[in-house]
């Protein structure tokens, strides 16, 4: 397969799939995780695997870059038609979320030569949670004083844990939803309740 020639329809639905199904794999089996199952899972045969793929390291690649791009299209997302009041938390736990389902994809990459550090994925994501913050605070859903900073030094502590730390679910959703309720305004008079809030109301949004 050429890089730079544009994929034909179905050949993009088999990369997805491919991806998606590779995600779980590694996930689930860390580097047990096989052809066979990756391909059985995503529904294709092992030779359409290779194509897309031909060595494990540019399925680990193929697998953050898609990770990345997700990420943006979630902010571009939550900014043109997520409620304002809302959307740097639903952010937040989005991304904790899914940087913790990629943990394994970290460790093998490094595995292979290379070097992924999670910090870096959140960093390149300061300007958007910046506009967030920006929103939060003119909803008056995030408490006086905090700054981008604190709330990027947060995101970044808790996705290296989650990635690090291999947490499982319970304890990974746990402390998100209490770092995000320490972030959020408290309620009283005039302190207007955005839809849908609750402690984990960003970690609902993942997946969706």
């Amino acid at each position: 397969m050429t890089p730079d020639k544009p994929l034909r329809a179905d050949a993009r639905r088999n990369r997805a799939r491919i991806l998606a199904a590779a995600e779980e794999v590694f996930a689930e089996h860390g580097d047990a995780a096989s052809t066979e199952e990756v391909a059985a899972r995503a529904g294709v045969a092992i030779g359409t695997v290779f194509r897309h793929f031909p060595t494990k390291r540019d399925l680990l690649a193929a697998i953050m870059k898609d990770l990345r791009a997700r990420l943006v299209d979630r902010a571009q997302s939550l900014a043109a038609e997520g409620d304002p009041a809302t959307a740097l938390f639903d952010y937040f736990g989005f991304l904790v979320e899914s940087s913790a389902r990629i943990g394994t994809v970290v460790s093998l990459l490094a595995e292979e030569g290379t070097s992924v550090e999670p910090g870096e994925q959140v960093r390149a994501l300061t300007d958007r949670f910046g506009a967030f913050l920006e929103a939060a605070r003119d909803a008056g859903t995030v408490r006086p004083g905090v700054r981008l900073d604190e709330v990027m030094a947060l995101l970044t502590a808790t996705v290296h844990g989650a990635v690090a730390g291999a947490w499982s679910d319970d304890l990974r959703h746990r402390t998100v939803a209490r770092v995000l309720d320490a972030l959020r305004a408290a309620e009283g008079p005039g302190t207007r309740k955005p839809r849908g809030t609750d402690s984990c109301a960003g970690l609902r949004s993942w997946g969706e």
